[in-house]
C-alpha cells in the first residue's frame, strides 16, 4: 500500500546574517522571519519598503528527519517550491526546480540512511533568476518594471497597483516522503459528462510503475453503485462508468450541487491494495456559446447570466489562507449574490480547497493560465515549464464541476495590439504561442469536455481587435483611469470580464495597517497603501463630478467609499438592463491580499466596504432598475425589444467623449426589471416623482410579466419622467428604488433631520433613524467603534417621514451617541452646513 509520510516538522531558516531560524512548512520566508521577530509587518505603515532584500538573499530550509529503508520504492514528492530550488538529500543533490506553479517528485531510495537523514532545499534570488534569463532573452514589456515574466512564479509578489512588491521564497506547499511498490496511481483523469439523461465518466488512468515488478495489476472504479475493472500491464488504462438518469449539478441559484463520490484502487492480482484515489464529482454539461459572436456561459442547456467577482490571491502569503478563511470569503461572495468567480492570472492556480468550496457552494468558475499584463518569452527552459504546469493543473482541476472555462491569459492580447509592445519587441516571442497553439492543445488533450478561451480580453477570433465590445469578452478601463464612471452608459458590450472603481479600506482596517498620528488622503502611510499610478488623482475626479466636496478625512473616506459602490452599481445594473445582449459581468475585485485603497469589495482584512452591499443590491435575483432610454411606446406598456433597438446596439461608444466628463443620460429614464430567478416574475410598481420634501408631484403605476433569464423595460408618462427642478426632484419606485436628476454636488439637499433609537440584544445593536429630511445614501460605520463590528445594510436613501433599521452584530457594546452621530452615522447631505 501506498504510504506518505510529511516531512514538516524540525525546519529551520537561514540566510544572509540569519542564521537557524526556526521555519513553518508549509510557509515562506517572509512568515518565518515575521514569527521569529525578525521584520517588522509588512503590512504595516511603508514596512514593505525595508524588506526588499529578502526577495534578493539565497535561503537555506534545513530539517533533519529519521528512517528505516524498506524493499519498496521511495519518492520525496515536493508539492510546491517557491521557486529556483535545489534540493539535497544526506550531501547529494536530488534535483532543481524553477517553477512555483507544479510540483516535483525524485526517486531518493539510494540516497535515504537507515537512522539519521538530513534534507536541505536551497532557494536561489527569484530576482536573479529572471534578471538573468532577462539579459539572456532580451527584455520584454510588462505593466510595471520588475521581472515578473522571466519566472514561473506569482506574478503580484513583484507588486500590482492593488498589492506590495514582497517576493516570496519557501516550501509553499506540502512536502514529504512517498513510499510504494509494484505500481502507484501516478494520473488519474475523469472526463464526466451528461447526456440524454445519462451521466458518464471516462475515466483514464496512467500508473508508475517499479521497474523490478512487472505483473499484473488490477485497476477498480465505482460510482454511485456502479464499478468498472481493468486488468492493466502495461502503465495506461481507460475505464468507463454510467449512470442513468443522474441528479446535475447546477450553479447557485439554479438548482442544487449534487455531487457523488468516485473512487478508484490499484490492486495486485491477489487482491493486495496498491493505492488509492477518490474525488467527488458533478454531473453536468457546460459550454460558451458563441454563436452570435458574444460569449455565453451555458450550464445543463440552460443560459447563465454571470454576475461575477475577480479573484486575487486573498494574501500575499499563501500559507496564510486557510479552508476556513477562504469558507468566508466565498460566503461574503455568496451573500452578494455572485454566481461565478474568475481566478485571474497574475496570482495562482487555486487550492483544491479553493475548488472544493466552489463545487459544495455551486460558484461557476475561470481559471486563467497564469500570464498577466506582459510579454512572456516562449523559448526553453519556460516553454518546457509553462507545458509541465498546464499539463499538472489541467489534470489536477478537471474533475470540479465549478470549473467551467479555461482562460489563456490577462490581458496580454489587449497590451500585444494597444500597448506599444510591437516596437519594443522587435520581432521577440510575447506568448502568442501559449494562447493559441500549446494551451489550447493541452486542453484539448486533457480536458475535452471544457471550453478554452485564449485571453481576457478577447473578441472570438485573432482578426479583431481583443478588446472590442461588441465581440466576446471585454475589459472596460478608460472608466476609472480617464473617464467618469457614467461612461458605462455609453457602452454596449457583450460580455464584460473587467471594471471597476477604486475606494480606501474600512477605517478599522486603515487604523489598524497606518500609524500616521493624523490621517489624510495624502498622509504618509495613506500614500504608501495607495499602489494605483495617479490613484488619488482618480478619485478626486470622481468625487468632483458627483458629490460634494470633503471638508476633511472623515468626508473624503465616506464619500470615496459611496463613489465606488454608486460606480460599480451603476455599471452593473446597465450592463444587466442590456439584456439580451450583455450576458455577463464579472467586477474587478472582490477581495484584497493586504490592506489598501484599490478596487475590492471587501478588504485586507476581510471586512466589507459600502461597495459590497452595493454589490448585494446590483446582482440581485430581481433588479428594479432606473435606466435611460429613448422614446417608446405608451406608459405602462411593454413592447419585446426590435432584434437590435437602438441601447442594444452592441459596441462601445458612438461619439468621442471628452475625459473625465460626466456622459449624459441617453433619454428619459425608464423602469427596467431583470429577472435571474427561475419563475416569471409578475410585476406591479408605482413610480411616483417626488420633491426632496417628499411630495408627490406625478404617478404612475406600471405591470410587466418578466420571464426567467429576461428584462423588461416599462416607459413612464413624461409627467413622471420629466423633472421640473432637476435640482429638487427625484424618481421613486417600489420600495426604495431611486434615480435623481442631478448629481449629488448640485442638489439643494436640506440640512439632515433625523432621530435615531438604539438597542442592544447579546451580540447585536439595532439602529433605528427616523428621517425627518431625506437622507441621501445613510451609512453606518460602526468599525470606528469596535473594529469586529459589521451592519446589515449601507448606502440607504431615506424618505421624509420614513425610517430604517440597522443591525449591528460587535463584540463590544456600542456607544449610542457615537453610534448615531457623525463620523460614524453618516449621509451626503449631512455636508450641508
Amino acid at each position: 500500500m501506498t504510504s506518505y509520510r510529511p516531512l514538516h516538522e524540525g525546519w529551520t531558516l537561514s540566510g544572509g546574517d540569519l542564521t537557524g531560524i526556526p521555519a513553518t512548512v508549509p510557509g515562506c520566508v517572509h512568515t518565518d522571519l515575521l514569527r521569529a521577530g525578525r521584520i517588522e509587518d509588512p503590512y504595516l505603515d511603508a514596512n514593505e519598503t525595508k524588506l526588499a532584500w529578502i526577495g534578493r538573499t539565497e535561503w537555506e530550509y534545513v530539517s533533519r528527519f529519521s528512517f528505516e529503508p524498506g524493499s519498496a520504492r521511495t519518492d520525496l514528492v515536493c508539492a510546491g517550491l517557491d521557486t529556483v530550488a535545489q534540493i539535497e538529500l544526506n550531501g547529494s543533490v536530488v534535483g532543481e526546480t524553477a517553477n512555483m506553479h507544479r510540483g516535483y517528485r525524485f526517486d531518493v531510495g539510494a540516497l535515504l540512511r537507515d537512522g539519521a537523514n538530513e534534507i536541505k532545499v536551497k532557494f536561489k534570488s527569484a530576482y536573479a533568476y529572471a534578471e538573468g534569463h532577462r539579459d539572456r532573452l532580451g527584455g520584454r514589456p510588462n505593466a510595471y518594471d520588475e521581472p515578473f515574466n522571466f519566472i514561473r512564479k506569482q506574478a503580484c509578489n513583484f507588486g500590482w497597483d492593488w498589492g506590495p512588491t514582497l517576493v516570496t521564497a519557501g516550501i509553499w506547499q506540502p512536502i514529504g516522503l512517498e513510499t510504494w511498490s509494484v505500481a502507484r496511481l501516478a494520473e488519474v483523469r475523469p472526463q464526466v459528462t451528461v447526456a440524454g439523461g445519462v451521466g458518464r465518466v471516462e475515466l483514464r488512468v496512467r500508473l508508475d510503475r517499479d521497474a523490478s515488478a512487472a505483473e499484473p495489476v488490477i485497476i477498480t472504479a465505482s460510482v454511485d453503485g456502479r464499478r468498472a475493472q481493468a486488468t492493466v500491464d502495461g502503465i495506461e488504462a481507460l475505464l468507463i462508468l454510467t449512470v442513468d438518469d443522474p441528479e446535475l449539478w447546477w450553479p447557485r441559484g439554479y438548482g442544487s450541487q449534487h455531487r457523488y463520490d468516485l473512487e478508484v484502487a490499484l490492486t495486485s492480482t491477489d487482491g493486495a491494495v496498491l493505492d488509492t484515489w477518490s474525488r467527488r464529482i458533478g454531473f453536468r454539461s457546460a459550454r460558451i456559446d458563441t454563436a452570435d459572436d458574444g460569449f455565453t456561459v451555458v450550464v445543463n442547456d440552460v443560459p447563465v447570466f454571470v454576475r461575477g467577482i475577480n479573484w486575487i490571491p486573498d494574501d500575499v502569503f499563501a500559507d496564510r489562507i486557510t479552508r476556513p478563511r477562504l469558507a468566508a470569503r466565498f460566503r461574503q461572495a455568496a451573500d452578494a449574490n455572485v454566481n461565478y468567480l474568475r481566478v485571474w492570472g497574475g496570482g495562482r492556480y487555486e487550492s483544491d480547497d479553493f475548488y472544493d468550496l466552489a463545487d459544495e457552494m455551486g460558484f461557476l468558475v475561470g481559471q486563467d493560465f497564469l500570464f498577466a499584463c506582459a510579454a512572456y518569452p516562449e523559448e526553453e527552459p519556460f516553454r518546457s515549464e509553462v507545458e509541465a504546469e498546464a499539463r499538472e493543473n489541467v489534470v489536477r482541476l478537471a474533475s470540479h464541476p465549478s470549473l467551467v472555462v479555461w482562460t489563456g491569459n490577462n490581458e496580454n492580447l489587449w497590451g500585444h495590439e494597444d500597448w506599444d509592445w510591437k516596437p519594443a519587441l522587435n520581432g521577440r516571442t510575447w506568448g502568442a504561442g501559449f494562447y493559441y497553439e500549446l494551451l489550447p492543445r493541452i486542453v484539448g488533450e486533457l480536458d475535452p469536455s471544457r471550453p478554452y478561451w485564449p485571453g481576457s480580453p478577447y473578441s472570438g477570433s485573432p482578426d479583431r481587435h481583443p478588446n472590442d465590445p461588441a465581440y466576446g469578452t471585454t475589459h472596460i478601463w478608460d472608466v476609472w483611469n480617464t473617464d467618469d464612471y457614467t461612461k458605462y452608459a455609453a457602452y454596449r458590450p457583450r460580455f464584460v470580464a473587467e471594471f471597476g472603481f477604486q475606494a480606501p479600506p474600512t477605517f478599522a482596517t486603515l487604523r489598524r495597517a497606518i500609524s500616521d498620528e493624523v490621517l489624510a488622503a495624502d498622509s504618509p502611510g495613506m500614500a504608501h497603501h495607495q499602489k494605483a499610478v495617479g490613484g488619488d488623482r482618480k478619485l478626486a475626479r470622481g468625487l468632483a463630478n458627483h458629490l460634494p466636496e470633503p471638508a476633511g478625512f472623515d468626508d473624503w473616506h465616506y464619500l470615496t467609499q459611496l463613489n465606488q459602490a454608486r460606480a460599480l452599481a451603476f455599471g452593473i445594473e446597465h450592463f444587466r438592463s442590456l439584456r439580451p445582449l450583455c450576458t455577463g459581468t464579472i467586477m474587478w475585485q472582490l477581495n484584497d491580499c493586504w490592506p489598501v485603497t484599490s478596487w475590492a469589495a471587501v478588504d485586507g482584512d476581510g471586512r466589507k466596504k459600502p461597495l459590497w452591499y452595493a454589490l448585494r443590491a446590483a446582482y440581485a435575483d430581481r433588479l428594479l432598475t432606473f435606466q435611460p432610454r429613448p422614446a417608446a411606446p405608451a406608459a405602462g406598456d411593454f413592447t419585446a425589444p426590435d432584434p437590435a433597438p437602438p441601447h442594444l446596439a452592441a459596441g462601445g461608444p458612438a461619439e468621442p467623449i471628452e475625459p473625465g466628463t460626466v456622459v449624459p443620460p441617453a433619454g428619459p429614464p425608464a423602469l427596467v426589471a431583470v429577472n435571474d430567478g427561475r419563475t416569471p416574475w409578475e410585476l406591479t410598481t408605482t413610480v411616483t416623482r417626488r420633491t426632496l420634501d417628499g411630495d408627490v408631484l406625478a404617478s404612475a403605476t406600471v405591470q410587466a410579466t418578466v420571464d426567467p433569464g429576461g428584462a423588461a423595460t416599462l416607459t413612464l408618462p413624461a409627467d413622471v419622467a420629466t423633472p421640473g427642478d432637476p435640482r429638487t426632484e427625484f424618481l421613486v419606485a417600489g420600495t426604495g428604488v431611486t434615480y435623481f436628476f442631478a448629481p449629488d454636488k448640485d442638489i439643494a439637499w436640506p440640512a439632515a433631520a433625523y432621530t435615531a433609537d438604539v438597542s442592544r440584544d447579546g451580540d447585536t445593536t439595532s439602529v433605528t433613524v427616523h428621517a425627518s429630511s431625506i437622507l441621501r445614501s445613510l451609512t453606518i460605520f460602526p468599525d470606528r467603534l469596535d473594529p469586529s463590528a459589521e451592519p446589515d445594510l449601507a448606502a440607504v436613501t431615506v424618505l421624509p417621514g420614513e425610517s430604517v433599521t440597522f443591525t449591528i452584530r460587535s463584540q463590544q457594546p456600542l456607544d449610542p451617541a457615537a453610534l448615531t452621530s457623525r463620523p460614524v452615522l453618516r449621509c451626503v447631505n449631512d455636508l450641508v452646513l
